[in-house]
């Protein structure tokens, strides 16, 4: 994509004076706007369900389909935030809740994890059959941002989406469980672990025989609950398959990688910059500031703005070719 070049410069809010203060300042300060959506059911292949949030502005209507983070959901701030800025420059929205993510826990005994991909397929062709006139655009935070990299790679070029954005992208696994042992990321952690063995122990009613958690950090999780549950011999087995730091040269899909330089739950230092650099379907935006899906940027709204103008530069380079096609 030619068309489209990133933002040279990002004004950090003075209060954010690390990586730390953009993640945690905005998580407990930015609320979700009110979007007005429609809660639709849709069911999976394995008789399950996912949640999604919707917001219509038309069957003709670009669609851009957005995914939370590790143990988000549709109403987490960032995404919300995205999605408004998406609203007004008329796409249609489908915010998507991973399996246990929304209001209700799902039926079947797996939950979701960075290198899913079948349920991000089950979406996407729902959208196809609701919107079939609709170009289909696509974003994700953290964990969403992995598991969207995994499809692109799975599928190549075999599916719908026009382009896509990945936010904070935990490139390598293993390094980034293990990053959130250390010093003040300890506090990620325990947060998610508490949510993590909740759902696990109000899951196990119905499954008695799932997996007992008996350890005490996120990669202990992922080698005793996340890898079993999900076909994967063990942690190092998941992330080993998962990590896109691996495959970001057989991305063939346009890709805008939004990582800031002082991330302090997936560092900088793993982002496979080399083959970011040498991959002309991605698009590298890369501040010195945001944290972790933070960005907190003045005026406010950097990182939704430079979404949202992604996907209308992709948009108007689809439309470009349309008409030259049709002379």
């Amino acid at each position: 994509m030619q068309s489209f070049t990133p933002p040279k410069t990002f004004n950090q809010a003075p209060w954010c004076f690390n990586g730390h203060a953009h993640t945690v300042f905005c998580s407990l300060l930015f609320s979700a706007p009110a979007l007005h959506s429609e809660r639709q059911l849709i069911d999976t292949p394995d008789d399950d369900f996912l949640e999604l949030d919707v917001v219509d502005k038309g069957k003709n209507c670009p669609v851009a389909v957005l995914f939370h983070g590790l143990e988000g959901n549709s109403k987490r701030y960032y995404v919300a935030r995205l999605a408004r800025q998406l609203i007004h420059q008329d796409f249609s929205v489908v915010l998507v809740n991973f399996r246990g993510c929304g209001s209700k826990m799902n039926r079947q005994r797996r939950f979701y994890h960075s290198g899913e991909t079948e349920d991000i397929e089950t979406v996407l062709q729902w959208v196809q059959k609701q919107y079939p006139n609709s170009p289909i655009f696509s974003a994700g935070f953290s964990l969403g941002a992995s598991a969207l990299l995994n499809f692109l790679k799975r599928h190549g070029s075999n599916h719908p989406l026009q382009a896509v954005a990945a936010i904070s992208t935990p490139f390598e696994l293993k390094r980034g469980s293990l990053n959130l042992e250390k010093g003040f990321n300890k506090i990620y952690s325990i947060r998610f672990l508490r949510t993590l063995t909740k759902k696990i122990d109000i899951k196990r009613k119905t499954y008695p025989d799932l997996p007992i958690f008996s350890g005490s950090t996120l990669y202990d999780f992922d080698d005793q609950v996340t890898a079993p549950i999900h076909g994967f011999e063990s942690a190092d087995d998941y992330y080993g398959r998962c990590s896109s730091y691996y495959f970001m040269d057989q991305i063939k899909t346009n890709t805008l990688i939004v990582h800031s330089k002082d991330d302090p739950m997936c560092p900088y230092k793993w982002t496979p910059i080399k083959e970011i650099e040498n991959n002309p379907k991605l698009t590298p935006c890369l501040p010195d500031q945001g944290g972790h899906v933070g960005f907190w940027s003045l005026p406010p709204g950097w990182l939704e703005l430079t979404v949202a103008n992604y996907f209308k530069s992709a948009l108007s380079n689809r439309k470009h070719q349309q008409i030259h096609a049709g002379n």
